[in-house]
């Protein structure tokens, strides 16, 4: 049969390029070939084919390089439906280039009397005959000395010491991606760590992330990579949150009676989409800065070249390997906002449960709009994919980064009726302690309250009376049955709870005692 262009399905299935050709089939089922567009044309054999050899065997693999465009056959419908799956939460890049994934509405590749198939068949060959272990990698041991072990499971553990800033499952999919392609990860805090289990779908890849990230730091001097082999040998995720994730099943629910993750909002702290393994001299760097200066590893057989970050990072850059540096600043746009019942602290106050404001400038000539300034990029990406899309005062509010990399105070003299704020001195910043545990404790707005800091005197139905008192529905109360300086309160909503935190935290609740208030992950 002719390949063409016209072999492939609409192209939802990873981008957003949706481009369709005349004559293709609409919608296609599931198929074993796979259509591969936007191909860079100095791409290789080999490195086409490593997009398809996580999820099982390659069985053949046509190359249209006039077009831009490849054909991968797999072994099984199933391994390519997980390909699919998968490349439908993080666009693949080749050569830094972003590349299209979808269902070929030929059933299979037959590609005897093409010409120029000598190489692809050549490539086909190497590339199976390393994973399925018929070939031995040049440097990798099998022994004792901390090499490649047979049956070794492609399950890490990993611990995060000295944890300054935080964490999160974006950050780790980030970080590991670069070595392989990362199926699914769990995170939990145990004996007071944070941790995670993390599943490739090579061990392979599995034991070059763990030679080349055990003992690195993920932020300047903080944020220690322990990274260990697990036990286990394949994860079990049940729900699709900011706690655990199956990038290969969008269709997880999230266990919090939320939707399902939107795959197009899959990496909210990231803004750059994690390149996948593509090329062997075109590595991809760490996560964003603050990193430790000129880190480089050295290049590990069969993976993915050096992991190098330039000295050049900064707090806030975000650094790709042989692409530009992003700049991520740490200003924050907050829109949509009730003129007539915001003002600078209460900004201050309910940004502050993400991070440390530094300033707070409501618009002189839009008062419906605001400008905060956090401590640093890690916090504004952390406020802002929290914050975006809750209701405030009644209206929908939206959160993005600002062009702006600082909020200036008004001149002397210059009017500006108090919309402007400067709280970098205030007693209460929840992150200045380094290593704070309120790090451990971010939570996105819920209901349910989290109060501390009770005074031992202080009775149940008095705060109860506090939060009703000031106009919101109590739904429900408990006292910690350990410790009577903490409790938690449920709301009538969301938005009460929002409310309440910004007009009740920090009340002077007497005996020296200041109310403490943050969103909680319990429900009562």
């Amino acid at each position: 049969f002719i390949f063409s262009t016209m072999a492939g399905c609409p192209a939802d299935a990873n981008g957003t390029d949706s481009k369709t050709y005349k004559g293709e089939r609409s919608p296609c089922d599931p198929s074993r070939v796979l259509h591969v567009r936007k191909v860079p044309i100095e791409v290789s054999e080999a490195e086409v084919i490593s997009l398809g050899v996580p999820f099982g065997k390659v069985t053949n693999l046509l190359m249209l390089k006039g077009k831009n465009q490849a054909f991968i056959e797999m072994a099984s419908e199933e391994a390519a439906i997980t390909m699919v799956n998968y490349y439908t939460t993080a666009t693949p890049h080749v050569r830094n280039q972003p590349v299209y994934i979808q269902y070929s509405n030929h059933r299979e590749l037959k590609t005897d009397n093409l010409p120029n198939q000598g190489r692809a068949q050549a490539a086909l060959q190497a590339v199976n005959a390393v994973h399925s272990g018929n070939m031995s990698l040049s440097g990798t041991a099998t022994g004792s000395d901390g090499g490649m072990m047979p049956g070794q499971s492609p399950v890490l553990r990993i611990i995060v010491e000295n944890l300054y800033y935080p964490v999160s499952l974006e950050v780790l999919h980030q970080i590991f991606s670069k070595f392989g392609t990362v199926l699914k990860i769990i995170t939990f805090t145990k004996n007071n760590q944070f941790q995670a289990l993390l599943q490739y779908a090579d061990p392979m890849n599995a034991h070059h992330a763990k030679v080349a990230l055990d003992g690195q730091n993920i932020y300047n001097g903080c944020c220690t990579l322990r990274v260990e082999f697990s036990k286990l040998t394949s994860l079990n995720v049940k729900y699709n949150n900011d706690k655990s994730r199956d990038f290969t099943r969008l269709d997880l629910p999230s266990g919090d009676g939320q939707s399902t993750l939107d795959p197009k909002r899959s990496f909210p702290l990231s803004h750059v989409t994690p390149p996948l393994p593509s090329s062997p001299s075109h590595p991809a760097g760490l996560h964003s800065a603050p990193v430790r200066s000129g880190l480089s590893m050295q290049t590990m057989p069969g993976a993915l070249g050096p992991l190098t970050i330039p000295s050049s990072a900064m707090t806030g850059r975000m650094t790709i390997h042989g692409m530009a540096p992003t700049v991520i600043h740490s200003v924050l746009l907050v829109s949509n906002l009730s003129p007539d019942s915001i003002s600078p602290h209460g900004l201050f106050i309910l940004f502050g449960v993400y991070g440390d404001v530094h300033r707070v400038k409501i618009l002189f000539n839009k008062k419906e709009n605001a400008l905060i300034q956090m401590a640093d990029a890690t916090q504004a990406q952390l406020a802002m994919s929290h914050l975006n899309g809750q209701r405030l005062h009644g209206k929908v509010i939206r959160v993005t980064i600002s062009k702006h990399q600082t909020v200036q105070l008004p001149r002397e003299g210059q009017e500006d009726q108090g919309l402007t704020k400067d709280f970098s001195g205030s007693p209460l910043h929840r992150f200045k302690k380094p290593g704070s545990k309120n790090f451990q404790n971010i939570f996105p707005p819920s209901a349910t309250l989290h109060l501390s800091n009770i005074p031992p005197s202080t009775t149940d139905d008095f705060l109860k009376d506090l939060f009703a008192g000031s106009g919101y529905t109590v739904k429900a109360f408990k006292f910690f049955q350990k410790d009577r300086k903490m409790a938690l309160i449920q709301l009538g909503s969301v938005e009460e709870a929002i409310q309440a935190l910004i007009d009740l935290h920090n009340h002077d609740l007497g005996e020296n005692h200041h109310l403490r208030v943050s969103f909680s992950k319990s429900t009562i």
